[in-house]
């Protein structure tokens, strides 16, 4: 009676484990970028998309990631993050963040496209770097994501 009891248990444990909806780590020099499967190295670029179902996405850059919500339903995710330039390897909220595309700031795909975490940074990133200012809409709007 003892096995059928456990195996339930952990039926339910694992069940309700599987589908947490958090950023999973970033492996850099190992894990490829979903959308154009380069390996992802640079950790002051790099994105990340969480689905509904706890699925997560790895992006070498921004743009990658952006050009992949293009391609599916945007409703079926849960996060959307990208990696804070002045703080490599850090995962920040995609949607609060804000965005420079400068041609000083060189990104894996070409784009230029770097992201920080507030306004008063990427104030002082394009007083030092120039380039252009978006917030996660103009961005969205910017690479065509409906």
């Amino acid at each position: 009676m003892q096995r059928p009891i456990t195996v339930f248990l952990l039926l339910i444990f694992f069940i309700l484990t599987s589908c947490d909806i958090k950023p999973q780590p970033i492996n850099y020099g190992e894990d490829a970028c979903h959308f154009c499967k380069m390996t992802i190295v640079d950790k002051q670029h790099a994105a990340q998309i969480v689905t509904q179902k706890g699925k997560a996405f790895k992006f070498d850059a921004v743009e990658c990631m952006l050009n992949h919500l293009k391609d599916i339903d945007t409703s079926e995710v849960a996060l959307y993050l990208v990696t804070d330039y002045m703080d490599p390897g850090i995962l920040i909220d995609a949607t609060k963040s804000q965005y420079i595309i400068s041609e000083n700031i060189p990104s894996p795909m070409g784009e230029f496209l770097s992201s920080v975490k507030s306004k008063e940074v990427v104030l002082q990133l394009k007083q030092d770097k120039e380039g252009s200012i978006y917030s996660w809409e103009e961005i969205m709007k910017h690479f065509k994501v409906k």
